[in-house]
């Protein structure tokens, strides 16, 4: 069964990092196009960033390009999202999911799996 997990989320106060990683069950996540995304209660869904099956990554969010960076631990076949500088507005659900090609695109139906999400919340 292939599977996406999400780990590294939790609560932080305002400014603080959060480092969170992705992990694949039953395929090789180096291999695939993997992206970030969120969605907070009440908004539609927000691609963050995505890094490709071929290298090099994609920032979808201009706003969040100087805070957010998207990398691949390959020793841990794993792809992290280091936030910094968080802030209350970050707060929402953060999901990682594969697209079955090379090209990165913050279209959430062109992803063919998607992890459960873990929780992200920003609070003074």
């Amino acid at each position: 069964q292939l599977q996406l997990v999400e780990s590294g989320g939790g609560s932080v106060q305002p400014g603080g990092s959060l480092k969170l990683s992705c992990a694949a069950v039953g395929f090789t996540l180096n291999d695939q196009t993997v992206g970030w995304f969120r969605q907070a209660p009440g908004k539609e869904p927000e691609g963050i960033s995505c890094v490709s099956n071929r290298g090099g990554s994609t920032h979808f969010a201009d706003a969040l390009k100087g805070r957010f960076t998207i990398g691949r631990d390959f020793a841990k076949d794993a792809v992290y999202l280091q936030m910094n500088d968080l802030r209350v507005e970050d707060q929402a659900r953060y999901y990682c999911a594969v697209k079955i090609d090379s090209t990165c695109s913050d279209n959430t139906r062109l992803y063919h799996y998607w992890g459960p999400g873990t929780q992200v919340t920003v609070v003074s």
